[in-house]
């Protein structure tokens, strides 16, 4: 794991603890739970994390502009969660009454080969996967 996606685990982990404490919205400890949840778990740990609305995004890429390939997990009014994506326009996977099990679903849906998280932006990313399986086709010539 870089060092970017740790510093932004630890900056989203931190946010999250403080704005518990003020208390100032009820999504606050729900969304908590669920960026704590989500960092035990070791596959999205890897890949960067952003948060807006009450929602928690994963990137395979650390710069933004991020990638919009696996699903996220936004908190609703009542202690629940969804599970949408991966993009804005794709409908709700599902609706959890724990950040354990949104968690289950995203890490079920997480594309193959997904993280570590690359260094750089979702464009750069694209460019790279491409170089890489251009190598790998050649490879495979006798």
């Amino acid at each position: 794991m870089s060092n970017t996606v740790e510093a932004a685990w630890y900056k989203i982990m931190t946010t999250v603890g403080e704005g518990c404490q003020l208390g100032r919205s009820p999504l606050h400890a729900p969304f908590a739970a669920l960026v704590h949840r989500a960092h035990a778990e070791p596959l999205l740990r890897q890949l960067h994390p952003w948060a807006g609305m009450w929602e928690l995004h994963f990137s395979r890429c650390t710069q933004a502009r991020y990638t919009w390939d696996i699903p996220y997990i936004g908190t609703l009014h009542n202690g629940r969660y969804y599970v949408e994506g991966p993009s804005r326009s794709s409908p709700r996977i599902a609706e959890t009454d724990s950040a354990q099990a949104a968690v289950a679903l995203v890490v079920s849906s997480l594309p193959p080969r997904c993280g570590p998280a690359f260094v750089g932006n979702a464009e750069e990313l694209a460019a790279y996967e491409l170089s890489q399986t251009v190598h790998l086709k050649e490879s495979d010539l006798p």
